[in-house]
């Protein structure tokens, strides 16, 4: 087995190994957490006395371990027949093809499997139980034994290099990572509208053309103005290289899934051969980011053009699947087309939802000829769900369970737990994302199985999948800041059988984190931030702040530059600043320093209700955050405190517990109109039983607005607040005929 330079560094590995027999048992720290494990009595030391003994199908496995003790460890093993052994063996009782039995004894380590996978994972857990790089040319492992096997079949992660291309080598590090992990399955998004990705011999332009989109967007999508940078920006890889990739992957047992979207996102297809759109017009290779008319037309042109890229693209990959895309393609451009429309009609179809369930079904059938499945996005299901198809639901969980019921295989990577492109602290300085906020703790809590699902349903659940969408991430560095450490806890999710535990997660995720700086990867360490709530007991208002670790916290209170440690809640009765942060036991800070400022304005703590609630991906702050005295963060609208609400008219009612003075309510909206939000068009007001005002909202296609509205002093016990949804976003504008999204901050009564 060929060792990738990335992966050679993990056998300098920590936590588990360490130099002398007489060290102490430390419990294991293997991530993702081993079905079963038990420390048992003593030390196997491994040194040159050391041999290796395998049987034929697991020799390059037992190559690969032997050549990395021996560059990284300076312990050559030794070739003698009664030397001390690591033992690769066949065990047609391990039932799981994925499963292992790793044995740790003073004279033998034994590794035993019914495939080479199950080796290739035994040998991943043994990797992190050795310690750091030595010299000492001796390693002392505690003795124990680990049976273990996964929980889910498909355990993947997924990247986009549509949008931002990236290196063969780059790739090859993200697979030795996701190997580490025990992650079996890559979803390379090889082709969309900002770039085609992949050779395909038949059709040179595509390399000429769509491989290369003349510049890209600067800033965030929803800013106002757009700007580029006039830069041409591409590239694509040869069938040789995807061959290289593929290869390697397996070599890791990851299976690659390419997927070559249709109908839509098909942009940068288009611009390369127009006659591939219904309007026959030249386009340009998107420059920016979002859904597009131009998508593939129901001529037979386009399907003879799909199933020749099809037969180019199947001999690449080893695996049954070709994932098809077949999500956010608009029907505007299918509505307005004569071909289009002449196939709705000759073929009995009702709409144009059901002309892409046609499209989608006829590609099926071809892909199914020649020996492959296909995947979808879980807009396949629309029109009607092609026979053979699995489903990738993203769009929440219900997708799945519409697929699941209809008995077909599903893959769960909804954008609430999945999409590592969102951002995962709540921190400003957090590199510019999409949006949303998808912390750790978050991922590692999903489940993969809805509760929707009977047992007989469940089964058709295959695993779960993280995905990388690469928008706003133009180098490698950024890729993994956003990947590490959630791929980590979803490992976890997909593999680990035995119940989940986040405290204990994140004490092995800290050694863990050793490990990725020793691969020099980019990682995200939020171990150490400060998080805080404020609460109400009794009327009596207090402060509270936590670390997932059981480090020291200290801090400052309006802006003093005394550190006080923090033992109980912080009481609150005026407008307070807050500041804090993590230290060791040095009193040196570790990570980022908390800040936060209390807004004790007359709403805060009194009673209050929403019609209807908040979506459920957009609620984690809980009806109360709209009047806690904490405004939402002023750059993004998926922390805690932004309420959102899908499509829907709010009705929000204060109620005070005494007659109460006001002078003014004021608030705001987001309004990224880029991800489908926009602030209303007007708020309507109601004190106590007076009549009804209506107040139109200015609005200038800032990405926040503001309400601020004084009256004449009143006293009041009950504040009516009615907020219409703006309705249905216009065409030509993202998410066009949809409605819009509605997210509230703060709502302050002064």
């Amino acid at each position: 087995m060929k060792i990738h330079g990335y992966l050679k560094f993990i056998i300098l590995l920590f936590f588990f190994g360490c130099t002398s027999e007489n060290a102490k048992p430390i419990e294991p720290s293997i991530i993702p957490k081993p079905l079963y494990q038990k420390i048992t009595d003593g030390f196997f030391l491994l040194d040159e006395n050391t041999s290796i003994e395998s049987e034929k199908q697991f020799k390059k496995i037992a190559d690969f371990l032997k050549n990395s003790l021996k560059e990284f460890h300076e312990i050559q093993l030794s070739s003698k027949k009664d030397a001390k052994k690591i033992v690769f063996t066949f065990d047609s009782t391990i039932k799981n093809e994925e499963g292992y039995h790793l044995e740790i004894s003073k004279n033998q380590i034994k590794i035993s499997a019914n495939s080479s996978k199950g080796v290739f994972y035994a040998v991943q857990s043994l990797l992190q139980l050795f310690p750091q790089k030595t010299t000492s040319k001796s390693i002392a492992i505690q003795c124990l034994e680990i049976k273990d096997e996964p929980k889910f079949a498909y355990r993947g992660m997924h990247l986009d290099v549509s949008r931002h291309f990236f290196s063969v080598d780059f790739i090859k590090k993200y697979l030795d990572l996701m190997a580490m992990l025990k992650m079996n399955t890559f979803h390379w998004h090889l082709t969309d509208d900002q770039g085609w990705r992949i050779e395909i011999k038949k059709y040179p332009k595509l390399q000429k053309i769509a491989a290369f989109r003349k510049e890209t967007l600067i800033g965030h999508f929803s800013d106002e103005p757009q700007q580029f940078d006039g830069k041409k920006y591409g590239g694509f890889y040869s069938q040789k290289q995807i061959k290289e990739i593929v290869s390697y992957a397996s070599e890791r047992q990851i299976t690659v899934i390419p997927e070559i979207e249709m109908p839509g996102h098909s942009q940068a297809a288009i611009a390369a051969y127009p006659e591939l759109g219904c309007t026959k017009k030249q386009v340009e290779v998107a420059t920016k980011w979002g859904v597009f008319e131009d998508i593939y037309c129901t001529n037979e042109n386009t399907f003879e053009f799909l199933e020749n890229v099809i037969d180019e693209v199947i001999p690449l990959f080893s695996g049954k699947y070709i994932h098809i895309g077949g999500d956010e393609a608009p029907k505007t451009r299918w509505e307005n087309c004569v071909q289009c429309q002449k196939n709705i009609k000759e073929k009995g179809l009702k709409d144009a939802h059901e002309l892409q369930s046609y499209f989608i079904t006829r590609m099926e059938k071809y892909i199914n000829s020649k020996g492959k499945l296909i995947i979808g996005w879980d807009e396949i299901l629309e029109g009607g769900l092609a026979p053979n198809a699995t489903v990738m639901s993203w769009r929440g969980n219900q997708g799945a369970i519409d697929a699941a019921k209809q008995k077909h295989a599903v893959i769960l990577t909804p954008n609430s737990h999945c999409y590592f492109d969102y951002y995962q602290s709540e921190n400003e300085n957090e590199p510019l994302a999409i949006g949303g906020f998808l912390p750790l703790e978050k991922v590692y809590n999903f489940n993969p199985i809805p509760d929707e699902l009977t047992a007989e349903e469940a089964k058709y659940v295959l695993g779960a999948q993280g995905n990388i969408w690469t928008e706003y991430l133009s180098t490698p560095e950024k890729v993994e800041y956003m990947a590490f450490p959630r791929m980590v806890a979803l490992s976890e999710v997909v593999w680990s059988n035995s119940n989940k535990n986040y405290t204990n997660f994140v004490k092995r995720l800290e050694q863990f984190h050793k490990r990725l700086a020793v691969l020099k990867v980019n990682y995200a360490n939020h171990l150490y931030e400060v998080s805080g709530e404020l609460q109400n007991e009794n009327g009596k208002l207090s402060y509270h702040l936590e670390t997932i670790t059981d480090k020291k916290i200290v801090y400052t209170l309006n802006e003093k530059n005394e550190n006080l440690v923090y033992k109980n809640p912080i009481p609150i009765e005026k407008s307070t600043s807050i500041k804090a942060f993590v230290v060791d036991e040095n009193e040196e800070k570790l990570g980022a320093v908390f800040s936060q400022k209390i807004n004790l304005h007359k709403a805060v703590g009194a009673k209050i209700s929403l019609i209807p609630k908040p979506h459920k991906a957009y609620n984690s702050g809980g009806k109360q955050a709209l009047i806690n005295g904490i405004s939402g963060n002023n750059k993004r609208f998926g922390d805690r405190e932004w309420l959102g609400f899908s499509g829907e008219d709010v009705t929000i009612t204060i109620e005070f517990n005494k007659l109460t003075k006001i002078n003014t309510i004021s608030t705001r909206f987001h309004n990224g109109n880029g991800q489908w939000i926009y602030a209303p068009k007007e708020i309507s007001i109601e004190f106590d039983n007076e009549e009804k005002r209506s107040f139109v909202l200015k609005n200038n296609g800032d990405l926040l607005v503001n309400f601020n509205e004084k009256f004449e002093q009143k006293m009041i016990k009950k504040i009516k607040l009615t907020i219409p949804n703006y309705g249905i976003i216009p065409v030509g504008k993202q998410g066009a005929g949809n409605k819009a999204w509605t997210f509230i901050d703060e709502i302050i009564i002064e």
